[in-house]
């Protein structure tokens, strides 16, 4: 009977959109209808109405400069539901006003130690501020900083400072029990390498064998490669890899670890990479720091050991490190859609304006407080993360195209709108739209879709904008909440389609 009900439902729009008189009153109540390609869509892939927002509005620049929205579609657009990533749109877009497109995280390292003859004898204390992008290729330029202050050699251990963070958004909670994914590191003030491994495979190019390597370097890791090469394709690859990180037996080898991999190989896999979360945070990072030290040239006394201590009040500072700016890693954050990087985002909001330990709350209190002095008021947004790997945060459709509407107003209005992923070229957009954006070819000045998106068990969500043939600027927010949401990307790309066709027709869009 429900699915009657529903079905009813969807033949009631499409005759609506195709030439029934209701479509006017429709369209002047605010409440347009849903085009028929997209309730089609829903249709087949059993996605009730109940469970879909839509919004759309036509940006347009007014006389006084400032741009302004005028509403082309509203289905639900008010209904606060989970958006995932999407929620990254509110994370950048308040992280950039903010702190500025400049803004860099500096990592500080001190000593109780002095520097003779080219040694630093004493330990080394880390101290982070939350950089989300401390990469090995960073890291060595730290260690270059190091050395140019005349040290060949460290007699001494690493002791790691966390306090700008509060402990209880370190821990490793997960909303699926996949503790050793990489979408789910948690935030650490002294984030490297997102805590990741990352292991490259494939088949060799010059010989009938596997070539495997990893990154980061890690000054305690062998590698063992028992796979085994098949004549078979690609697909499913992973499922067949079986992979272990023990630490080596024997003597002196109480820091060792064992990487094993065994299994089938695919020959048809040109190249793969197997990502895993498999150390804690301090191993991880003492073994980089020490890996890194050694392939700028450095030296140790002794292999060192690295704990947690707070950088004592008589240490000296001996550098102080500036990480990749803001402007960067915010294309990270929504064109890969890196949830960490997201999540230390929100927690330096709170850091930088509320002070150490920063904490979850304060960040939505910092946003808040954005929101507020932009004139905008969002009832039923629910802040977790800030990432929106979350199954608690929510936005309503609307609320996410005022932020797209807001953005356009800012200042910093072309570096976040050059963060979103770019349909049929890059992000998570890459492969999206790959047949609608060919049928523009040939035009001089083509279409383009600039779409964050989301996905999580029972959700798929899209944000951003769409520019259409006709050259007008439209924004885009789609959230669906139901089991089949994940059938949902058919619909949501009929609603990008259609916009990037140029929309409803002017009569239909009053």
């Amino acid at each position: 009977m429900k699915q009657a009900i529903h079905r009813l439902a969807y033949l009631f729009l499409a005759i609506l959109w195709i030439g029934n008189p209701l479509i006017a009153h429709a369209a002047k109540s605010g409440n347009p209808a849903i085009p028929p390609a997209i309730a089609g869509s829903l249709e087949r892939n059993q996605i009730p109405l109940d469970a879909i927002s839509i919004s759309v509005t036509e940006i347009e620049q007014s006389k006084s400069g400032k741009y302004e929205a005028k509403t082309i579609l509203d289905w639900r657009a008010t209904e606060a539901m989970n958006p995932a990533s999407t929620m990254k749109v509110l994370t950048t877009l308040a992280g950039l006003d903010i702190l500025g497109p400049q803004y860099r995280w500096r990592t500080k390292v001190f000593t109780e130690g002095f520097i003779r003859k080219g040694t630093l004898k004493g330990n080394l204390y880390l101290q982070g501020s939350g950089d989300p992008k401390m990469i090995p290729e960073e890291l060595a330029k730290l260690m270059k900083n190091l050395q140019a202050l005349g040290i060949q050699k460290i007699d001494g251990n690493l002791l790691f400072d966390r306090s700008a963070f509060a402990p209880n958004v370190m821990e490793h909670n997960t909303i699926d029990g996949e503790s050793l994914r990489a979408y789910n590191v948690p935030p650490d003030p002294l984030l490297y390498a997102f805590r990741t491994l990352s292991f490259q495979i494939g088949k060799s190019h010059t010989a009938d064998f596997i070539d495997l390597s990893y990154t980061p370097a890690l000054s305690q890791l062998k590698v063992v490669n028992q796979m085994q090469l098949v004549d078979r394709s690609c697909d499913s690859w992973k499922s067949n890899i079986r992979f272990s990180l023990e630490p080596e037996t024997g003597i002196n080898t109480d820091r060792l670890l064992t990487a094993q991999f065994s299994g089938p190989f695919p020959s048809g896999c040109k190249g793969v990479d197997y990502n895993v979360v498999a150390l804690d945070a301090n191993t991880f990072l003492t073994q980089g720091f020490t890996a890194a030290w050694e392939l700028a040239g450095g030296t140790w006394a002794k292999p060192p050991t690295g704990k947690d201590a707070v950088v004592p009040i008589a240490a000296r500072l001996l550098l102080q490190f500036e990480g990749i700016n803001l402007a960067e890693d915010v294309q990270d954050i929504n064109k890969y859609s890196n949830n960490v990087m997201a999540r230390q985002l929100l927690l330096t909001l709170a850091l930088e304006k509320m002070g150490k330990p920063a904490t979850t709350s304060n960040g939505e209190l910092v946003i808040q407080g954005w929101l507020k002095q932009n004139g905008l008021e969002f009832p039923g947004l629910v802040i977790e993360n800030g990432s929106g790997l979350s199954r608690n945060e929510a936005i309503s459709a609307g609320q996410m195209n005022q932020l797209l509407l807001t953005a356009h107003n800012l200042p910093i209005k072309e570096v976040f709108y050059n963060s979103l992923p770019i349909a049929g070229a890059d992000g998570t957009m890459r492969n999206r739209l790959m047949t609608q954006l060919r049928k523009f070819l040939h035009l001089k000045k083509k279409p383009e879709a600039r779409i964050k998106t989301g996905s999580l068990a029972d959700v798929r969500a899209i944000a951003g904008y769409v520019v259409s043939k006709s050259g007008k600027m439209y924004a885009v927010s789609s959230f669906i909440n139901h089991p089949n949401a994940w059938r949902g990307l058919d619909a949501h790309d009929q609603l990008l389609s259609w916009l990037l066709e140029g929309g409803p027709e002017p009569k239909q869009a009053r």
